[in-house]
């Protein structure tokens, strides 16, 4: 049973409070998820305590919270960055599996009051954030931009990308009507046609009452088997990141829950892909495909499918590539927004373009070193 919402008056004081989420109540937590204004997964409760009880979050990770009474109105998580030689800044939580850095802010009456006190606390945490993955047109993301200007904070922009989404049309043919890239639907069609000359083809989804821990153990073999394998970067390549996926992707259910999609050709798995659904948006995190199937471009066949079911189970309005960039998500899904990078100062402090100066200069010097690294594997004959 989730926490019930009161609505804040002028003469209700929200205030945020520093403390750690192991803190939190799990059916305030839930219950704020539930009602925020966007559906995100990424600060849910079933991501973060995924995060601690694998070590891939601190086990004291602190968060910013706005509350009246049991109800939880605003949430953040974050932790500290040292960038260069400017000292420590404050950041929200971001893993390698965190897609978006929103808040969670509850929607409606109390959902100015709860972002001002939570742009309050921002304050009291550092005179310095350093914000990646803001998705800038999400009511969190204005707001949250809305509430620093009306607090006095200096906002400078570092970078900014476009990420593909996919809202429902009416239909998949009306759908199909109105993609702009026609080139590739046709070549989908003639790979999907010879893989059905190759055998037996079905396409399997999982949901959250379905036997989910075999659907992400053939996902994690998948992986495994292709480059991320040989890279050791499949979450199967640790024992820690291969139980955090496991958890993650649980069956059960709650304001987020998970999903399996599987391409299968004479019953083995070919394709595979993971996602979160939260609020009638699916979130599709991680996807993998057999390489020695490659000339079907399995995983591309599949998320065409997961295009089709969007349209024609109905059971969400919108598929989240969670990217920053894929040429086969890029190429299905027309839609886009903008996920940005910024850096935001208190008042009083140094300008925040100074530190987003900074942050723009650590990007090139990384970018560089990896550039330098392939080209040294290139030369050393490892790829």
């Amino acid at each position: 049973m989730t926490a019930p919402v009161s609505r804040p008056t002028a003469a209700t004081a929200l205030r945020a409070e520093i403390l750690p989420v192991a803190a939190l109540d799990p059916a305030a937590w839930d219950g704020l998820v539930a009602r925020a204004a966007a559906p995100s997964p990424d600060y849910s409760r079933r991501m973060i305590e995924a995060h601690r009880a694998h070590g891939l979050a601190p086990a004291g990770l602190a968060c910013l919270a706005v509350r009246d009474g049991p109800a939880l109105l605003a949430l953040l998580p974050f932790r500290f960055a040292r960038v260069a030689l400017r000292g420590r800044v404050a950041t929200p939580f971001t893993s390698p599996y965190i897609t978006a850095t929103a808040p969670l802010v509850v929607d409606g009456p109390a959902h100015g009051p709860a972002l001002a006190a939570l742009a309050a606390g921002l304050g009291r945490v550092s005179a310095a954030w350093w914000w990646p993955l803001l998705p800038e047109e999400m009511p969190a993301g204005r707001g949250l931009h809305d509430a620093l200007a009306r607090a006095g904070w200096d906002v400078a922009p570092v970078s900014s990308f476009a990420r593909p989404v996919l809202d429902r049309h009416p239909s998949h043919a009306a759908y199909l009507a109105a993609h702009p890239n026609k080139g590739r639907l046709k070549d989908l069609r003639r790979r999907q046609r010879r893989l059905a000359e190759a055998g037996a083809v079905r396409v399997e989804r999982v949901g959250p009452s379905g036997n989910l821990a075999a659907a992400v153990a053939a996902f994690l073999a998948l992986e495994r088997g292709g480059w991320k394998g040989r890279a050791g970067t499949a979450l199967a390549s640790r024992p820690a990141t291969a139980a955090f996926a496991t958890a993650l992707f649980r069956a059960g259910d709650g304001p987020v829950t998970a999903r399996a999609d599987l391409l299968r050709l004479d019953g083995a798995p070919i394709a595979a892909s993971l996602s979160l659904v939260c609020g009638r948006t699916v979130f599709l995190l991680k996807t993998a495909y057999d390489e020695g199937q490659a000339a079907f471009a399995p995983g591309a066949l599949l998320e065409a499918e997961i295009v089709r079911a969007l349209h024609e189970d109905g059971e969400a309005d919108r598929l989240d590539s969670v990217t920053r960039e894929s040429r086969v998500l890029g190429d299905l899904y027309p839609g886009r927004t903008v996920i940005a990078e910024i850096a935001a100062t208190a008042p009083g402090g140094p300008p925040a373009e100074r530190l987003a100066a900074t942050l723009r200069r650590n990007h090139a010097l990384r970018q560089r070193a990896v550039l330098l690294r392939a080209r040294l594997r290139r030369l050393l004959g490892r790829e």
